[in-house]
């Protein structure tokens, strides 16, 4: 890759840490940190695989490892995967540019589904958004999903979004404008994205 993620370039040294430990502090606090889990958990069968693309400190894979499915967390930056490791023992997690993934790299069969969780989308290098939603569907099984939740943002608004799912063979199910399943509006600044693998 010739660019560096958002995520790296748009953000203040420090920033990884602070994130990690505004998680902790949050769930210290008793904090509802799992409503993405349980939207996913409802999606798929009980032990199934499942992706975690851009996971972060591990909360959404951690959450989902309890409920008995098999993950795999995937993040560019190494000191996330770090706090995953060490707070959350159980998934898989793996430093991994979602630009570069697949399943030879992570050594794994397909997964059922993979979830996106977390403004990824926006946090992403600058054009690898499509090369990112190939590799994610070339990672999940045939009828599988993906699911991206991300802030409506004019550097990646939900029209090439949806240009880039659907020339990558995603197909658009579903779009929610919460993990709640709230009604998607033209006023949403938020959009939960459902797409099914061919």
């Amino acid at each position: 890759m010739t660019n560096r993620p958002r995520w790296f370039t748009d953000t203040r040294p420090g920033h990884s840490e602070w994130y990690v430990e505004r998680f902790r502090t949050m769930a210290r606090e008793g904090a509802d940190l799992e409503g993405e889990a349980r939207l996913v958990d409802a999606m798929v069968r009980p032990g199934s695989r499942i992706l975690d693309a851009g996971c972060g400190p591990g909360r959404v894979g951690a959450a989902l490892h309890r409920r008995g499915h098999t993950v795999v967390g995937v993040d560019v930056d190494p000191v996330l995967i770090e706090a995953a490791e060490r707070d959350h023992p159980g998934p898989r997690w793996v430093v991994g540019d979602l630009a570069d993934v697949d399943l030879a790299t992570l050594g794994e069969e397909p997964f059922d589904l993979a979830v996106v969780p977390g403004n990824v989308m926006v946090f992403l290098a600058p054009g690898s958004e499509r090369t990112v939603l190939r590799n994610l569907g070339n990672c999940v099984r045939s009828g599988g999903r993906v699911v991206v939740g991300y802030r409506r943002e004019d550097t990646y608004p939900y029209s090439r979004f949806d240009a880039d799912a659907a020339a990558v063979g995603l197909r658009l199910e579903h779009r929610f404008a919460t993990w709640e399943l709230d009604p998607f509006t033209d006023e949403s600044d938020f959009a939960v994205s459902v797409l099914r693998v061919s």
